[in-house]
């Protein structure tokens, strides 16, 4: 065994191990990439290091693509098994998702009929009606 202690009462874990197990990424290299990127905060302090140790009663704000997520750590994992037994290891204390949700880059790309510069099928009918004017 490495210097890590293993998951029991009172004992500390990683942080990307905990994000792990606990369901919030999909891998614990993306943990690890969530971490260094400052998208962690742990007790108010951002967290930049992937090995700093979490333990029962510390508050981890995670900055993810669509929400943000508060949490309460409860238990150190002992591995990442369904969403039930996940769930158990943090208190949730996000609050409500708003009423005017992130939108995603292909939503923010997509345009409202009749909104911005007409597409090129569009400035070819407005052509045709004006010519049919003169």
């Amino acid at each position: 065994m490495s210097g890590e202690t293993q998951p029991g009462n009172g004992s500390r874990q990683r942080i990307d191990k905990w994000l792990f197990f606990t369901r919030m990424v999909k891998s614990r290299s993306l943990a690890q990439s969530h971490v260094q990127a400052g998208h962690v905060s742990i007790n108010g302090e951002r967290c930049v290091q992937p090995s700093q140790m979490v333990k029962a009663g510390d508050r981890v704000e995670l900055t993810l693509e669509r929400r943000d997520v508060i949490l309460v750590v409860r238990l150190p994992g002992d591995r990442r098994g369904p969403y039930e037994e996940a769930r158990l290891l943090y208190e949730d204390l996000s609050p409500p998702p708003d009423e005017a949700k992130r939108l995603t880059p292909y939503e923010q790309a997509i345009r409202a009929a009749g909104s911005g510069r007409p597409t090129k099928k569009e400035r070819r009918a407005i052509d045709k009606l004006l010519s049919d004017e003169d």
